[in-house]
């Protein structure tokens, strides 16, 4: 299969215009001529900066990121030379990094349970060429979205979760994506990972969840909200790490809220919010904006 075209058919492919552009992803201690370097680097090996963003968590002793994407003729072929070429510039800097290929399209495993609305965000995303990603495969630990996804022209795969034996559903699952997939969206997956899957695919996987949290984890998290009277309502989407629902966070939004909204408004507008974050959080890690740093992000939007 062509990396670069649509899966599915009657969707707009996704253009591979961006064969001859590479992204950087840099994190090192900050000092002097980090940015020179690079910048020298990728001039003396024949390539044009056409982006470059970068931030210090402290210019005296702190942590410097950078992202910097560039247009080089025959990436795809000339990409490991560059890579071991650029080796000695990072060791020199301590840099943790990465090039990333912009004309690799990510694929994308969807997990759901029975809420549907994250995901048909991303399939409405997708088709509108707004999210540029291959949603490869939609799993579900219910039916019930089953003919929809197919309706799409998407595979849809049932994989119930029964007591006890989470650990065999999770190995279906991992076989299922097993060289299709680059990273896991959780769409309102209504299911804890293991430790064992999450390590598969370190800061790959994606989650969304309301922003209540801590205040008011468990069920019924919106009735609970209302109950108390709050004021605000939002969601976060984070990098889904052992720690639950407590790693990187990529993104999050709010709205405001009164005593004229019910039980039922605040879960409206709570999936409303719900599905422009997720959205945006999945398009800045397939676009390849996200540095992990601890357990917090640098997100380059």
């Amino acid at each position: 299969m062509n990396n670069h075209e649509s899966t599915h058919s009657g969707w707009p492919p996704i253009s591979n215009g961006l064969t001859d552009i590479g992204r950087m992803l840099i994190s090192c201690p900050d000092r002097p001529g980090i940015v020179a370097a690079v910048s020298r680097f990728l001039y003396e090996q024949g390539a044009n900066i056409v982006h470059s963003d970068q931030h210090s968590t402290d210019p005296s002793g702190g942590t410097f990121f950078m992202r910097v994407e560039f247009q080089l003729p025959e990436l795809e072929k000339r990409g490991p030379e560059l890579e071991q070429a650029f080796a000695p510039v990072a060791e020199a800097f301590r840099m943790d990094w990465r090039l990333a290929y912009a004309g690799r399209v990510k694929r994308l495993a969807v997990f759901v349970s029975k809420a549907e609305h994250t995901l048909f965000e991303l399939l409405w995303q997708r088709r509108a060429g707004d999210l540029r990603a291959e949603i490869a495969m939609v799993i579900s630990n219910h039916p019930d979205l089953g003919e929809t996804v197919e309706g799409w022209g998407i595979p849809f795969h049932y994989v119930p979760i029964e007591q006890g034996r989470k650990h065999e559903a999770e190995a279906r699952q991992l076989e299922l994506m097993a060289g299709r997939v680059d990273a896991v969206v959780l769409a309102r997956y209504m299911q804890i990972l293991t430790r064992q899957f999450i390590a598969q695919y370190p800061y790959r996987i994606i989650n969304i969840h309301h922003s209540f949290l801590p205040a008011f984890v468990g069920a019924n998290p919106y009735a609970r909200a209302y109950e108390r009277g709050v004021k605000l309502i939002g969601a976060t989407a984070h990098y889904v790490t052992e720690e639950l629902d407590a790693g990187p966070i990529i993104e999050q939004d709010v709205q405001r809220v009164d005593h004229r909204h019910n039980v039922d408004d605040l879960k409206r507008i709570g999936r409303h919010i719900e599905r422009v974050v997720l959205a945006r959080a999945v398009s800045w890690h397939v676009e390849d904006r996200v540095l992990v740093h601890g357990n917090k992000t640098v997100v380059f939007a």
